[in-house]
């Protein structure tokens, strides 16, 4: 076998089942890397445990370069996965034993489908007490027939696995001791990349990168001929403008390591830098000859929220960057490189620091994952409540709709069709095994904005729930989400025990013993529904005369504490999430109980 030979793969799945371990076994069998060292090494996935960006990385094996792209599997990262599946020849497929195909992997599977390749189906996880082979490969058939497969993508090659001992069976039964048959399967029935050689340069970029010292970098699929360092080079756009550039350096990938190369080949997954303007979906190429590709399309943002400078008391005393030219700059950074996401920069500069700038996302985790990155690298800056879009097409107000797939034990699957149906979801179908009921719905994002942490409580935390985009469709009129008010405090300082022990039986508290708080700030909820100021600093009355009751244990519950995620759930529309390096915290967006009756009294004369 030629050295050269190069097979490109992607692996997809829904949101945990297995790709990483599987990526991690696979390149540890071919000694890419020692023990340990996992493809998630962001900080944010190790805490979570999902895939957030998707990685290259390679192995060799037999002579041959498979490069493999991990991508994520949750559904606001989707943007990531179609990307990739652009400059791959063939996807590994995973699906649970024990699940079957879940919303993403439907998500996953038909993009992959449209453009026309043919999966390796992956069962993996077969050592789970509950899993059924057998019937998830029926499920996998069925899903490629539902999703209108070729005759040649329905015939595809099946097989079985346990990621995290690195093992792979071509049949049940089969004795195995590594991953060998899987990467005999990727050489056989993935074609290989490195083809046209003598063609002239052909490449397209499919994902950005960034780096402190070179800028802006591609990473783009060689699809024909080959380039030097230093060479110039024509980007196209799909519309046909074209510009010059030159390329600085090129890395290719070894392992997870980048090794910088003098030349880039047909089949190559490479790093190029040098151009700074370059952009996802553009074609590199030699000639002004060479055909441009198609360029490639990316679903549109479901949610938009504002995020402006942070204006409370509290502001400036522990962020590095506070300004709006600042949060402006690292908005402008992450667009390098987050494609799933749109900010509005339009507005006048006095209007940017009073309403801050509209960003665009694909979900309220997608968001999340950006306000976490930046308050650790030291920002201070707060949010409002996040909005779904709301589009008009022929005089017909339309909005994003979602199918949510959730499983849950019977007991507890009233509760949940119940708070679900009153958010206009829908059943599609519903059925039961073995204690679990599946239910499919289709509802609006709006409904679901909010409902997760409610899910969780519903389900005692034993729940799944997992939702795709499924389009737009008709607006289903008002939902009544919150059935709880907002209790804030009316006064600044340190909250006190005795006040929460006296607080606590309204409502849901956010703040413990000793906490700072100020005039405005949310810290609790409202079981009733009313919107509440209370005093939570005020500590017991000392007195030298006895009384019945005075030495009574102040029993104080546990706080709910905020998170990201946590308070874009909870959050009301008159409210904004501030957000800094060491707090998360809700407040008013008028602070004085004064200035909100007054714009209360005004909303209503209107």
């Amino acid at each position: 076998m030629k050295l050269n030979e190069i097979r490109n793969i992607a692996i997809i799945a829904h949101v945990d089942h297995g790709k990483t371990t599987l990526t991690d076994q696979l390149m540890k069998q071919c000694g890419m890397v020692e023990d340990g060292v996992t493809m998630d090494s962001n900080a944010l996935e190790l805490e979570r445990g999902i895939t957030i960006y998707s990685k290259n990385t390679s192995v060799n094996y037999k002579g041959t370069k498979i490069n493999i792209v991990d991508t994520p599997g949750h559904a606001d990262f989707g943007s990531e996965v179609e990307r990739v599946l652009r400059a791959i020849d063939s996807v590994l497929l995973l699906v649970d034993a024990q699940e079957g195909p879940m919303p993403q992997t439907r998500f996953v599977l038909k993009k992959s489908l449209e453009l026309g390749l043919k999966p390796i189906v992956v069962i993996n996880k077969i050592d789970k007490p509950a899993a059924n082979p057998d019937r998830v490969h029926e499920e996998v058939l069925e899903l490629f027939m539902e999703l209108g497969a070729t005759d040649e993508q329905i015939d595809f090659k099946t097989i079985y696995a346990i990621g995290r001992e690195g093992k792979a069976f071509l049949k049940l039964g089969d004795d195995s001791k590594d991953l060998t048959p899987l990467l005999d399967l990727i050489l056989s029935d993935v074609k290989e990349a490195s083809s046209d050689e003598d063609l002239p340069f052909q490449a397209q970029v499919f994902n950005l990168g960034y780096d402190n010292f070179l800028g802006r970098l591609a990473i783009v699929r060689v699809y024909a001929g080959s380039v030097k360092t230093g060479s110039t080079i024509i980007v196209k756009n799909a519309d046909g403008t074209t510009r010059n550039a030159r390329i600085s350096k090129m890395f290719t990938f070894e392992g997870i390591a980048r090794k910088e190369v003098e030349s880039i080949n047909v089949g190559d997954i490479a790093i190029i830098a040098g151009i700074p303007d370059v952009f996802i979906g553009e074609t590199l190429c030699d000639t002004m000859l060479t055909e441009a590709l198609p360029s490639i399309a990316i679903d549109e943002p479901t949610i938009s929220l504002n995020f402006l400078v942070n204006d409370s008391p509290f502001a400036g005393r522990e962020g590095k960057y506070v300004t709006s030219r600042q949060i402006r700059e690292r908005l402008e950074k992450e667009l390098e490189i987050n494609v799933g996401l749109r900010i509005s920069f339009d507005k006048p500069d006095e209007e940017e620091v009073q309403e801050g700038y509209l960003v665009y996302g694909r979900g309220e985790l997608h968001i999340a994952i950006l306000l976490e990155n930046m308050r650790r690298e030291g920002y201070e800056l707060q949010v409002s409540q996040p909005h779904v879009i709301i589009k008009e097409e022929n005089g017909v107000k339309l909005e994003p709709y979602e199918e949510v797939t959730i499983d849950v034990r019977t007991d507890v699957s009233g509760a949940v069709i119940e708070k679900l149906t009153s958010r206009r979801g829908m059943i599609t179908s519903m059925h039961e095994k073995d204690g679990i009921n599946r239910l499919l719905m289709e509802i609006p994002t709006r409904g679901l904005l909010g409902y997760r942490g409610q899910f969780v409580v519903d389900t005692k935390g034993e729940g799944l729930l997992a939702s795709r985009f499924i389009g737009f469709k008709d607006y289903a009129g008002e939902i009544k989400k919150r059935d709880v008010g907002s209790m804030s405090s009316m006064v600044n300082g340190k909250v006190a025990a005795f006040s929460l022990w006296t607080l606590q039986e309204r409502g849901i508290l956010y703040v413990e013993h000793g906490d700072e708080v100020y005039e405005g700030m949310v810290i609790g909820n409202v079981t009733k529904g009313d919107e509440m100021s209370v005093n939570p600093t005020k500590g017991k009355q000392l007195s030298n005369m006895r009384s019945s009751g005075t030495d009574e244990a102040v029993n104080v519950k546990p706080p709910y504490k905020l998170s990201i995620e946590r308070a874009l759930e909870v959050m009301a529309d008159d409210e904004y999430l501030e957000i800094t390096p060491k707090n998360v915290r809700l407040r008013k967006k008028l602070l004085t109980e004064q200035d909100r009756s007054k714009a209360k009294t005004a909303s209503g004369k209107k």
